[in-house]
């Protein structure tokens, strides 16, 4: 079975990790899967070469998937950049490219992906268990960004609710990619951090991502759903 046949789907940052995963999932499940990077052009699929932090790349990399499919039901905000470090390293510059990147790219994505959705769309952000718990000094630009997740959910499902279009947030907790591997220099001590003792993995957290886009996600909206292995618990 094809539960997202028919469907056409844009995730951001897709060419790896969660993202990857992501449409990878989406794709198995029948949906038809844009995806854009920056650096790596991934193998498979229609990929589009945009940067999050150019607010005109991302309302094209949109526009650019609705033309291609003729339609679009699912995006997935999942680019992000992971600046994390003492106060006096994360200035102007890091704060402004943070939250150009992990707030205003889902923002104008969301808002251009909506003009093409009919009832049933469904518009996914991948936010971050540090959006709940910061459990180590250096995540307040990050997990700020993580957080302002949270509430534009919230005010994008009121906006969106009468249109039949759902807005979800997932937060990932410790999971093992590029960026944070299961074996990197503290990976001992966030594994203790969570009720599992252990990393998730890219396609665990992708299939919470594709219940949402798929049925099961129908009657949810407005919600921060924590995918962390009991990291905020």
């Amino acid at each position: 079975m094809e539960p997202l046949a028919g469907k056409a789907a844009l995730v951001t940052g897709g060419s790896r990790g969660i993202g990857a995963a992501v449409a990878e999932k989406l794709t198995a499940l029948g949906a038809r899967v844009a995806v854009t990077y920056q650096n790596t052009k991934p193998d498979n699929g229609f990929a589009i070469r945009a940067d999050s932090a150019d607010p005109d790349a991302v309302v094209a990399a949109v526009e650019e998937t609705a033309v291609h499919f003729g339609r679009l039901d699912v995006l997935v905000n999942n680019a992000a950049v992971f600046r994390v470090g003492p106060l006096d390293e994360l200035g102007r510059d890091e704060f402004d490219h943070t939250m150009a990147v992990n707030v205003r790219a889902p923002f104008l994505a969301a808002r251009a992906a909506a003009k093409h959705m009919r009832e049933g769309g469904r518009i996914i952000s991948i936010g971050s268990n540090v959006a709940v718990h910061a459990p180590f000094p250096g995540f307040a630009l990050y997990s700020a960004s993580k957080t302002a997740l949270i509430g534009m959910t919230k005010g994008l499902a009121r906006d969106l609710g009468p249109s039949g279009i759902t807005v979800n947030v997932v937060n990932p907790g410790p999971t093992d990619t590029d960026m944070n591997p299961a074996d990197g220099p503290m990976s001992d001590a966030i594994r203790g951090l969570t009720a599992l003792g252990r990393y998730g993995t890219p396609s665990e957290i992708a299939e919470v991502v594709a219940a949402l886009a798929g049925e099961a996600g129908a009657y949810v909206t407005g919600s921060s759903i924590n995918a962390d292995g009991g990291f905020t618990v």
